[in-house]
């Protein structure tokens, strides 16, 4: 299988929001985390426990509308070698499916370790192993979140030197 690019675009929908939502996708919970107002820190919020599709994509539209969201951020768990797994398969589903019914862009964004280093956060955090589980997937939203915020800055102010 050959290497997947880190960021898998689904939707053309248009920007009305100034927020951006960033998801951790899961079977079981989906990490969620919000942007401030001018893109540039992300903020956890309380995961969304996965009953069925149709909840959870009420949940999400709840989200965006509450929050003023214009982008939707979703991490892509890539093999360490940029290969797809099964999971890697099912995120992007899950995405290809949230781009169907939003009216806002939907993206990937290559998350490989975001779960080790939340993991690493909560231990540094001397937070308890069932207090790790519930919080790990907001942590990780929340780094997947930020690595793309910070990402958008640095391609920003390159853009910014070379028009100089």
């Amino acid at each position: 299988m050959s290497p997947a690019p880190s960021m898998h675009s689904a939707g053309s929908g248009r920007r009305c929001g100034v927020r951006i939502l960033g998801l951790d996708y899961g079977t079981k919970r989906i990490g969620v985390a919000v942007s401030d107002g001018l893109l540039i820190t992300a903020q956890g919020r309380d995961s969304i426990k996965v009953v069925d599709a149709a909840q959870v994509l009420s949940e999400i539209k709840d989200i965006i509308k509450g929050e003023d969201i214009g982008e939707v951020i979703v991490g892509l768990p890539l093999n360490m070698n940029g290969t797809h797994s099964e999971k890697t398969r099912e995120t992007i589903r899950f995405t290809d499916e949230l781009s169907k019914v939003l009216d806002i862009p939907v993206k990937s964004w290559d998350e490989r370790l975001t779960s080790v280093q939340a993991e690493r956060i909560l231990l540094e955090g001397d937070v308890s192993r069932s207090g790790r589980k519930k919080r790990s997937d907001r942590i990780a939203a929340q780094l997947i979140l930020q690595n793309y915020l910070d990402s958008r800055k640095r391609d920003t102010d390159t853009e910014r030197k070379s028009d100089a």
